[in-house]
């Protein structure tokens, strides 16, 4: 059974460019809009990986996270966002990955097999 991978992305160009790709990968994807639909949907343990943007506007990737560690505190979060300035906030150390979303989306697939430990 593949792993599943959740995506929480306020951008509906990146969350059809992250289950496309992720699913090429083998990976169950499922991606949400905000963090309030995401955590409606999701159930404790459902998912091995969290990608999270920080920048959405009803509620922050940060708070998301926060709620996520409690709700899942096996799944792995990996903060994806497209502002480098943010892994300097002592906020994103909590995370257990931070990928800085770009053209190339190996960084973000490499990050995610070492969080699994699939090849």
């Amino acid at each position: 059974m593949a792993e599943r991978i959740l995506v929480v992305d306020d951008d509906a160009m990146i969350r059809r460019l992250y289950t496309h790709e992720l699913g090429r990968c083998g990976w169950d994807v499922d991606a949400f809009a905000s963090g309030s639909e995401a955590l409606e949907q999701v159930a404790p343990e459902s998912h091995a990986v969290a990608i999270v943007d920080i920048e959405m506007p009803e509620m922050s990737g940060f708070d998301v996270m926060h709620l996520l560690r409690e709700r899942a505190p096996k799944m792995a979060i990996i903060l994806n966002t497209a502002y480098a300035t943010y892994k300097d906030d002592f906020q994103s150390w909590l995370a257990d990955a931070y990928v800085v979303k770009s053209s190339d989306m190996e960084p973000l697939i490499v990050k995610i097999r070492e969080l699994t430990g699939t090849s």
